[in-house]
Formats: C-alpha cells, sequence, structure tokens
C-alpha cells in the first residue's frame, strides 16, 4: 500500500440511474435506485478510491457495511456518492460514505475494506476449497 493513502482521501462518483439500479415490484412508475445495487455501487466505488493508493499485487475486500438508504431516487437521476478515508489501520481502511441525488441526501454511513495481496488471497481460497468434501 502506497503512503498516500491517508485519512480525508476522498473520491466522488457520479451515477445515472439505470433500470437494472431500480426495483421493478412497483410497477414502471415506482422504478427507484434498489439498496443492494445503492450497497454494491458504494462498495465498488470505495475499492476504486483505495485501487490508486495500492502497490501491484495488491486489491481490497469488503469486511463491513452500515448504511442508509433514506430517500427514493428515480429512474435516470443522477447520483453522486462521496466515499472519504476516516482512518487507515495497518490494512484495514474505514471510509465514510454520503449520497444524494439532484433533490437530496439519499443515504449515509461507513464502509470497512481490507487491503490483500492477491495472491496470498487466492492460496488462502484454494486450499479452503481442497478443504470441502465431494458433493
Amino acid at each position: 500500500m502506497k503512503s498516500s493513502l491517508t485519512p480525508g482521501v476522498s473520491r466522488t462518483a457520479r451515477i445515472v440511474i439505470d433500470p437494472e439500479r431500480t426495483i421493478s415490484f412497483m410497477g414502471e412508475e415506482g422504478r427507484v435506485y434498489a439498496t443492494p445495487w445503492f450497497v454494491r455501487d458504494i462498495e465498488y466505488n470505495c475499492r476504486d478510491l483505495i485501487l490508486e493508493h495500492t502497490d501491484p499485487g495488491e486489491d481490497s475486500v469488503g469486511i463491513g457495511i452500515n448504511i442508509t438508504h433514506t430517500a427514493a431516487t428515480p429512474l435516470g437521476m443522477t447520483v453522486e456518492i462521496t466515499m472519504t478515508v476516516r482512518a487507515v489501520e495497518g490494512r484495514k481502511v474505514t471510509l465514510d460514505v454520503s449520497a444524494k441525488d439532484e433533490i437530496e441526501a439519499i443515504g449515509k454511513g461507513e464502509h470497512d475494506r481490507f487491503i490483500v495481496d492477491v495472491a496470498k488471497t487466492l492460496e488462502r481460497v484454494k486450499a479452503k476449497a481442497a478443504k470441502r468434501p465431494a458433493p
């Protein structure tokens, strides 16, 4: 991990809410940004921020998320998600997250990620998979 990953580092992502990111159970007029997609967008964009500050062979994985989704965003609106590094403790990174659409704040919270060595992580995953009994 590079020394540039410090508290205060921030990034804002702008996302247009397309049909895939919306709920459908309230019909076409009720299509709004779905909470699972909101969480996914937070995770991916926090990862992107961290990747700007990692060394080759490193990546990050999510280890915790605490998000509130407080307002509906209609299909076609643009959402801004801002991620700011609050703390770096060893390889654990805590990010504060806030989001708004074109009208109002729509959510906030925090996301914890852990910087990993990709090769070592793949070794651990393969070793664990090898321990699984055959179906």
